[in-house]
C-alpha cells in the first residue's frame, strides 16, 4: 500500500471529515431500525445506482418515494425517464421484479446476516435481479451492516493507484470481488476502522463528498 494512502487515512481520521463519516454510519444504522417500506426503498436506490451516480440515485429516490412499491410498471418507467434517469427501462424491470421480495425482506436479511453478513449478500445476488456484489454490499451498508465493502469505480481506482490491485477492472467476478474486499479488510483492521468507514474515507478522497 502506498505511503500516501496511509497518510491520507491518518489525516482524515483526525479531521472534521471523520465526524461526518461517523454521523453517516449512525444514519445507516438508524435506517436499519426502520420498517420494510424503508428497506425496500433502499434496495431500489441501490439498484438505481449501478452505472450511474449516487447523487442521481438520491434524487430519484427522493422524488419517487413510495412509488417504488406502488407505481404501475409503465408509470414508474415514465417517471424515471422524466427525472433524467438513463436506464429507465431496465431498472424499472428490476424494481418491479424485486417487489416480490419486499414483504419479509427485513427479517430475511436479518436472519441470514446474523451469523455472517456475507450470507445475506449471497442471497441478494442470487435472488434479486440486477443486484451484483457491489449493489448488494451497498444495500447492506445502507441498512446498517458495516462489514462488507462497496467496490465501486472510485474505490477500485484508489486501490489501483496505490498499488493494491494490478489493474483497473471493468467488471469483477465473485472471486475477484471477495479477494479485493479482503485486501480492504486488512487495511480497515490496520487503521481500526470498519469496512463501511474505510469505504467512506476512500470515497471522500476521490469525490470530496460523504454520500450514501
Amino acid at each position: 500500500m502506498a505511503e500516501s494512502l496511509s497518510d491520507s487515512i491518518v489525516d482524515l481520521k483526525v479531521s472534521p471529515v471523520s465526524v461526518e463519516i461517523k454521523e453517516r454510519i449512525e444514519e445507516f444504522k438508524l435506517l436499519g431500525t426502520l420498517g420494510e417500506d424503508e428497506w425496500f426503498s433502499e434496495l431500489c436506490f441501490c439498484l438505481l445506482t449501478a452505472n450511474t451516480s449516487a447523487k442521481k440515485g438520491i434524487e430519484v429516490q427522493t422524488k419517487i418515494g413510495d412509488g417504488f412499491a406502488t407505481l404501475p410498471k409503465k408509470k414508474l418507467a415514465s417517471t424515471l425517464k422524466k427525472l433524467g434517469y438513463r436506464f429507465f427501462n431496465k431498472r424499472t424491470e428490476y424494481i418491479v421484479e424485486a417487489r416480490r421480495h419486499a414483504k419479509g425482506l427485513k427479517p430475511r436479511i436479518q436472519k441470514l446476516a446474523k451469523k455472517d453478513t456475507r450470507n445475506a449478500r449471497e442471497w441478494l445476488v442470487e435472488n434479486v435481479k440486477g443486484m451484483g456484489y457491489k449493489e448488494a454490499s451497498h444495500f447492506l451498508r445502507n441498512v446498517g451492516y458495516t462489514d462488507v465493502a462497496i467496490l465501486d469505480r472510485h474505490i477500485l481506482r484508489t486501490m489501483h493507484e496505490n498499488g493494491l490491485i494490478p489493474e483497473l477492472p471493468k467488471t469483477l467476478n465473485r472471486i475477484q470481488y471477495l479477494t479485493y474486499e479482503n485486501l480492504l479488510r486488512l487495511i480497515a483492521f490496520k487503521f481500526k476502522l470498519s469496512l463501511a468507514a474505510l469505504d467512506l474515507y476512500l470515497w471522500y478522497m476521490k469525490t470530496g463528498k460523504v454520500l450514501k
